[in-house]
């Protein structure tokens, strides 16, 4: 992400004409774009943006079932136990 960050900065420079960027050549701006492209390549073949997803959607579950915890006004098992 960062990567296309610099480069759309770097694109809307030399669109503008702020110096130096003006006066660089347009293959130079497309760098970013194209290191962009690598890193999704890369992670996308090694899973890193699958271990990802998978780690957001365990850290969304735990936060729903301690929110459905505390609506049911935080039953503790081991509390049970002990009443028995």
């Amino acid at each position: 992400m960062w990567f296309v960050l610099i480069g759309v900065v770097l694109l809307a420079l030399k669109i503008f004409d702020v110096s130096p960027v003006a006066d660089w050549s347009w293959w130079a701006l497309c760098i970013p774009f194209a290191l962009a492209a690598a890193w999704w390549t890369f992670a996308d073949a090694s899973g890193l943006t699958q271990r990802n997803a998978m780690r957001q959607m365990d850290e969304k579950k735990a936060q729903r079932r301690a929110r459905s915890m505390d609506a049911l006004g935080q039953i503790d098992p081991k509390a049970r136990k002990k009443g028995k």
